[in-house]
Parts: C-alpha cells; sequence; structure tokens
C-alpha cells in the first residue's frame, strides 16, 4: 500500500511540476489569463495535482507511515496525526501543513468571478508548492531510513 501510495504522488509531483513550470514562465499572472483556454487548463491542472498531492501525503501517505512505525489509530484526527508526524520528525512543522492544506481548501472552492483572488492564490500554491517538495523528499527519507518499503 505504501508502495502504491508513494508512486501515485509521485505521478502527481511529475505532472504538477510541469504545469507550474509552465506557468511560471508565463510573464505575469493576470486576470486576462483566464480567457485563454489553454492557458486556464494548465492553471486547472496546476490546481487539480496540487490539491491530489496534498489529499495522496495528508489523507494517506501519513496515516500509512504511522501505522508502519506503530504510531497510528483508526480513530486519529488529522490534527493528531501530524502532531505524531512531527514529533517523530516525518514533517518538520504540523503548522505549515495546516497552512497547506488552508489554501487546499481555498483553492477547490475558489469562485471564478473572483480572478484576483484566485490568482493570489494560485501564487501562494506555487510557493507552497516547491515548499511541498522539500516537505515530500524528507519524508521519503524518513521513509527509506525506517526501511519501511518492502
Amino acid at each position: 500500500m505504501l508502495n502504491e501510495t508513494i508512486e501515485a504522488i509521485n505521478i502527481n509531483i511529475k505532472r504538477a511540476k510541469a504545469d507550474s513550470e509552465e506557468i511560471t514562465s508565463w510573464n505575469n499572472l493576470i486576470p486576462e489569463i483566464f480567457e485563454n483556454n489553454e492557458k486556464r487548463r494548465t492553471v486547472d491542472s496546476f490546481i487539480f495535482r496540487f490539491t491530489k498531492i496534498q489529499d495522496l501525503i495528508g489523507e494517506k501517505l501519513f496515516k500509512e507511515i504511522l501505522d508502519k512505525v506503530g504510531e497510528y489509530r483508526r480513530n486519529m484526527s488529522f490534527t493528531e496525526i501530524l502532531d505524531r508526524a512531527e514529533k517523530l520528525e516525518i514533517i518538520g512543522s504540523a503548522d505549515k501543513w495546516i497552512n497547506f492544506r488552508e489554501l487546499r481548501n481555498s483553492l477547490s472552492h475558489e469562485y471564478p468571478s473572483n480572478e484576483a483572488e484566485l490568482i493570489k492564490d494560485i501564487k501562494l500554491a506555487l510557493d507552497y508548492f516547491a515548499e511541498i517538495l522539500c516537505v515530500y523528499e524528507n519524508i521519503t527519507k524518513y521513509i527509506k531510513s525506517k526501511k519501511l518499503l518492502n
């Protein structure tokens, strides 16, 4: 199960990287990008991958790692999972992950009429995506150091 989750995360990261690189290659994120179908699709794809990566890591990977090291209980809240992951040094900061999740929630409930807010959130998502990649790299180092893969 852990192997499949990691594989799914890696696929989504690869696709999100391509989208984020394309978005950052544009001169500027302005409301007019939403009038261009290709650019809108790229932004939509990035947002989808950004949220998918967080779901896979937050809802699956953390639980699977904690389960492998004997620290997971079925009745744990998401906050408890993050706190435990921080204490075990799987992640550096539970609070930071909560910030990632809040942005994820904002992006998934964004209304198209508020393009200025959406652009602000997309810019923040691009920054957070780079941070999530670093967090994920540390998670994979933890997995390898604990020999959790089959």
